[in-house]
């Protein structure tokens, strides 16, 4: 990477990137495809919208979707008898799945709870509440919905994102639903 000599920083790009740019998927390594499917399809719901196990050429590949209207938002591939790295190494950190409310939220949450998933930790970042987990490899997936964008918390006009224990009880949005008060 080139660096500013005088700043000792890289220097700033005179083409950004569109902002509708997003990310489309994220493809994870796996030492068990089938454990990997169970966990994402019956346990966070995505659907699998191709095996590619079942293909004339058959290769170790699933991909899933949140929507199934989408090609898909996860891809697994299977590593027979890799490990996961080591905690707290570089590179790959989470992703995160964006949930359209807080109450689908919260009941992402329950199906967690209702099959002992391992909760990390729940997050208050001001813009956002995440419940974080990892997936039968090690991987890091935040289960998040992001506030409206008016809502986001501001310091003198900017952005100020913060990070605290999830106090709100998330699991309050699924008893008022069953009360018929949502």
């Amino acid at each position: 990477m080139l660096k500013n000599a005088e700043e000792g920083r890289a220097p700033m790009n005179d083409t950004a990137i569109h902002p509708a740019t997003r990310v489309g998927h994220v493809a994870l390594w796996t030492s068990d495809l089938d454990r990997a499917i169970a966990f994402y399809r019956d346990i966070l719901g995505m659907q699998v919208t191709q095996d590619m196990r079942e293909e004339p050429t058959p290769r170790p590949l699933v991909f899933l979707s949140a929507s199934g209207s989408y090609h898909h938002h996860i891809g697994l591939v299977e590593q027979r008898g890799k490990t996961a790295p080591p905690e707290r190494h570089t590179g790959f950190f989470h992703f995160a799945l964006l949930y359209p409310d807080r109450r689908e939220l919260a009941r992402a949450l329950r199906q967690l709870l209702d099959h002992d998933w391992p909760i990390e930790s729940m997050r208050d970042y001001g813009i956002s509440e995440v419940v974080n987990i990892h997936d039968p490899d090690g991987n890091g997936v935040e289960l998040c919905y992001d506030r409206p964008s008016e809502h986001w918390p501001h310091i003198d006009g900017q952005l100020r994102m913060f990070n605290n224990k999830l106090e709100a009880d998330l699991l309050e949005e699924l008893h008022e639903e069953k009360l018929g008060t949502a």
